[in-house]
């Protein structure tokens, strides 16, 4: 019998809660403590809003800015997260008060909107921290058509963020701090290049014609709720990198919607507003949205627009009506990107895919490197921080990849060969993960078949990442996006073409197959 059911308070709520948090494993439960942190963050706020007496729009205007600060702020250390936390007001503050102020001038509010929309996807090229500031923007401006805040409304709605971004970061830094002690997360610099070759840049002008045509298709459909299409057609290009990937967002965004739209005729029209099962959903959206997230964009956009369901009910607006044009407006932002991505200086997928992989295999070539840098006796760091590196790159090949693998894509040939790569990628990393814990053993220093099969796998990777056309330094670096490179023809050409990469990725395969031998017979390894 558990030894924990044995002791007094063994079955209480909290404990059993513990337990079964823990019981789903390591990342499941990872997602499930940050999702139940944001729920008890964004109630905090709310609560401290309404105790101190602000109106119900300010006080959703404030749920929104604890949520933003809890879902969108994602640096690498503690200490960057509370620097982009406290600077969230000065990025968002001054939209606001625009917005506000041409409240009832269309034309020009209009014109500042797409400007918002260039500066905050243009942002991006700093990283997370651009990338958090840009959001925050944006729906500061988008908030402000959602809950009409009109100059009079903005000292209450300016307070309302203001004690909402104080209760996420105390929920945040001080009541749950899950990373504190943690080691830092590592972070994928942004793909480089000047003007428009750099991926932020085009993308920002995508946005701006994507979000240029949703506003105007919008306001065609509806001149109060415009502002749903914009918003569609900016989240789409959130997290993409190329058409194929803005074309498979868009599509779970609608689909996402759709049965999120369904869930509201179910559930939040009969509610209809009333406060405490209104309060319930919302924070099982808000659990939904921050547990899905990392998953599956289509469960996290069913939550989302289940939520927003719920809060038209209590702002008393919500009807039938009111869903069935909320699907329209998302589907013409969906449609907006599309056009944008395909027209406005369009990325290819396997243009995009050969950037990250390239990547991808230039950190094996670096954890390899290091790791026979330690077997020979060196003093350096090691290959772990390279390997976790190697794991949030593999994540992005993948999130690259999808539209080739997905189950609606025609092309059998690619889809095919996409797996194939992504097969031989994961094969790489596990093979790199068995290598970094030999290294670590302080009994296999020094020892002469692994050093030498470390140098084998270095040579194969190295030629494989370094072509004499194409060279990564340091991950600093990246080869232009519309390169025509081996990597990107294997996942392009038909299967007769001759595929190099694939040559040299499975000789990297061989080869760390090869390496696997000597590791097996190591005593430890092989316990």
């Amino acid at each position: 019998m558990d030894e924990s059911l044995r002791k007094p308070g063994g079955r209480t709520p909290v404990h059993l809660l513990r337990r079964t948090v823990a019981a789903l494993g390591p990342e499941r439960s990872r997602r499930a403590r940050v999702s139940a942190r944001a729920v008890i963050g964004i109630g905090l706020a709310v609560a401290v809003c309404a105790a101190v007496g602000l109106p119900l729009q300010a006080t959703v205007a404030g749920g929104l800015v604890a949520l933003l600060a809890l879902f969108t702020v994602a640096d690498p250390t503690v200490g960057a997260q509370a620097r982009t936390t406290a600077l969230l007001p000065a990025a968002g503050a001054p939209v606001l008060a625009l917005a506000a102020f041409l409240h009832e001038q269309p034309l020009a509010r209009d014109a500042a909107f797409l400007a918002v929309v260039f500066a905050g996807v243009y942002a991006r090229r700093w990283g997370p921290r651009g990338n958090a500031l840009g959001i925050f923007a944006f729906m500061q401006f988008f908030a402000a058509q959602f809950l009409r805040t009109e100059p009079d409304r903005l000292p209450e709605t300016f307070a309302a963020g203001l004690l909402a971004l104080a209760a996420a970061a105390l929920t945040r830094f001080v009541l749950w701090p899950l990373e504190r002690g943690a080691a830092p997360q590592p972070a994928v610099a942004p793909v480089g290049g000047r003007g428009l070759a750099r991926p932020t840049t085009r993308q920002a002008f995508q946005a701006l014609a994507a979000c240029g045509f949703a506003l105007a298709a919008g306001q065609a459909l509806s001149l109060d709720r415009w502002y749903w299409a914009v918003g569609a057609a900016w989240w789409i290009f959130v997290n993409t990198a190329s058409r194929g990937e803005t074309l498979v967002r868009g599509f779970r965004r609608v689909l996402g919607t759709v049965t999120g739209l369904a869930a509201g005729l179910l559930v939040a029209v009969p509610v209809d507003g009333a406060v405490a099962p209104t309060l319930a959903v919302v924070a099982c959206c808000v659990f939904g949205i921050f547990y899905a997230a990392p998953l599956s964009y289509s469960w996290m956009m069913f939550f989302v627009t289940l939520m927003v369901g719920m809060l038209y009910g209590l702002l008393g607006v919500l009807h039938p009506g009111l869903l069935g044009l909320r699907l329209e407006e998302t589907a013409v932002g969906a449609l907006g990107a599309v056009l944008a991505v395909a027209l406005v200086l369009p990325v290819t997928t396997h243009a995009a895919t050969e950037v990250w992989i390239r990547r991808a295999v230039h950190c094996v070539h670096e954890c390899a490197r290091e790791a026979a840098d330690r077997l020979a006796g060196g003093s350096g760091d090691g290959p772990e921080p390279r390997v976790a590196e190697l794991e949030l790159l593999l994540g992005r090949v993948r999130l690259s990849v999808a539209p080739l693998v997905h189950p609606l894509s025609p092309l059998r040939a690619r889809k095919a060969r996409a797996r194939q790569v992504l097969a031989l990628l994961d094969d790489c990393a596990r093979q790199v993960r068995g290598l970094a814990e030999a290294a670590a053993d302080p009994a296999a220093s020094h020892d002469a078949r692994l050093t030498a099969a470390c140098e084998r796998v270095e040579a194969a990777v190295h030629r494989l990442a370094v072509p004499a056309r194409a060279r990564i330094a340091g991950g600093r670096t990246a080869p232009p996006v519309g390169s025509a490179a081996p990597v990107a023809a294997a996942l392009a050409e038909p299967p007769s073409s001759g595929d190099r990469a694939l040559v040299h990725l499975h000789a990297l395969e061989d080869a760390l197959h090869q390496l696997a031998a000597p590791l097996h017979t190591h005593p430890r390894a092989a316990a």
